[in-house]
């Protein structure tokens, strides 16, 4: 089965893959669904960027009935991947009247979130601390839940969220369905099984490093990964001299250290690219300021610690860089595994030098074959580097204002006379906005927002930049 019209799903569903553009299944989805929509518990191990949340999207959206109380839960390891997550669903159910989806995170107030359980949800997403906060305080009701999903539940054993899961399951009915995905498959995955899913059945898509780190054709949903050896001294300016011949349009960087992240962003800064950094002692919000800035196209170039290794999906990332392999093959994979997502061609550089050769040896064993180091490639830059094609505007008005995406849309194109096509993501939050808009509309799409507002209300407006601050 591989087109999603053959699926015995509600004509609401049929009629938003239609306009999504959603024709043919995805391997996962093909594999996945038929399990799902009949009721079964199922153990996805599959690589991140599949296509999986449209996989279990769709499943719990078919079981929804017109009542008005929970009966969806995912519980994701970041906030930036249940958010990611809550915007999916949301695609996914914009042909089926009256269905809400909520979005519970940490490190945002809690009474807000409360307020929004009071009037009612069918789907939740969220942080597993977030949500056992929630049910364990009364303002979420599980009692009668038919769907849990654990997604990335590897990466959420990784993070300590075990018991918080426990807790959460404890609320849920017995009789649910229960659906487990997860990148990796360790001895710890197996028994979370064994523990919440009955008599699941295992579906296993290419999950493996060595099955991605064979994919070298190019074509279509498959990863060219290329190894450069360069000396330890040389890592930094060789990987730059890299960037500067091949021009890269967007690159999501990967250091070991925060160091190292900052010391490269601030170089690629130096020589001309839009660039920034992400790390663990970022707060959140500066983290997804300039995630943000990344994914609307305002920042070429992304230098992160592994923070950004999980939970966060770009669907068109060309390429992914690592300054030096991670000690872990596991990582190595997510890193990977974020480009080349949803079926299109990736590619995948890592510059490995003499303090690699023991990562280099954990990868060779964990894929089963050697990996053949390339020399440099020579020459010198002779072009200035590209330029961001988008520029980001932030509104200091969102869901606080009843602010919608096509409100913004219409104040920029019919009303401000932009080209829609000018206008990119459009990105909400509880008191700001983020604006995608091509450069060279970008000083008239801000000078019409701070002049006129948006639906006749007046907004502070602004061209956001890379010195993190955020709203």
């Amino acid at each position: 089965m591989a087109a999603f019209a053959e699926l015995p799903l509600p004509p609401a569903l049929h009629q938003a893959l239609q306009l999504l553009g959603y024709s043919r299944m995805l391997p996962v989805q093909a594999r996945a669904l038929p399990s799902i929509l009949a009721g079964r518990d199922v153990l996805v191990q599959a690589p991140t960027g599949s296509g999986k949340t449209v996989a279990f999207g769709l499943g719990m959206l078919a079981q929804l009935e017109p009542r008005g109380d929970v009966q969806a839960l995912t519980l994701c390891p970041t906030r930036e991947l249940a958010e990611q997550v809550s915007v999916e669903l949301r695609r996914l159910a914009s042909r089926t009247p009256n269905v809400k989806v909520l979005s519970l995170c940490g490190g945002v107030p809690f009474a807000p979130q409360r307020a929004s359980l009071k009037q009612g949800a069918h789907v939740i997403v969220g942080t597993p601390g977030r949500v056992e906060e929630h049910a364990r305080k009364g303002s979420l009701r599980l009692e009668r839940l038919k769907v849990l999903v654990l997604d990335e539940a590897d990466r959420m054993l990784d993070m300590g969220f075990e018991p918080q899961i426990a807790l959460v399951a404890q609320r849920a009915p017995r009789e649910r369905q229960t659906l487990l995905f997860s990148a990796t498959y360790p001895e710890t995955i197996s028994a979370l099984s064994r523990h919440y899913q009955r008599d699941a059945e295992r579906i296993d898509v290419a999950s493996s490093a060595a099955e991605l780190a064979r994919a070298s054709s190019g074509a279509a949903g498959q990863v060219v990964q290329q190894f450069y050896r360069v000396s330890d001294a040389r890592r930094i300016p060789e990987l730059a001299r890299w960037l500067a011949l091949e021009r890269p349009g967007a690159a999501l960087i990967f250091c070991n250290t925060r160091s190292e992240c900052s010391e490269l962003a601030e170089q690629l800064r130096a020589s001309g690219w839009v660039a920034a950094s992400i790390h663990g002692e970022l707060a959140q919000r500066e983290r997804q300021h300039v995630m943000r800035l990344f994914a609307n196209g305002s920042c070429s170039l992304l230098v992160a610690t592994d923070v950004a290794a999980r939970g966060w999906d770009i669907p068109d990332l060309p390429l992914v860089v690592n300054l030096g392999l991670s000690p872990d093959p596991t990582v190595h994979l997510h890193r990977v595994g974020r480009t080349g997502r949803l079926g299109r061609a990736g590619l995948a550089v890592s510059f490995v030098s003499e303090q690699d050769v023991h990562a280099h040896a954990g990868l060779e064993r964990a894929q089963a074959r050697a990996i053949e180091l390339q020399p440099m490639p020579a020459g010198a830059p002779t072009l200035p580097p590209p330029q961001p094609q988008r520029v980001t505007l932030i509104l200091s008005a969102g869901k606080d204002k009843k602010l919608r995406p096509g409100d913004i849309l219409g104040s920029l194109t019919a009303e401000g006379g932009i080209p829609g096509e000018d206008v990119g993501l459009i990105q909400i939050d509880e008191s700001s906005a983020y604006v995608a808009v091509a450069a060279g509309s970008a000083e008239r799409a801000l000078s019409r927002l701070q002049t006129a507002g948006v639906k006749g209300r007046s907004v502070r407006a602004r061209i956001a930049g890379m010195e993190l601050r955020a709203p």
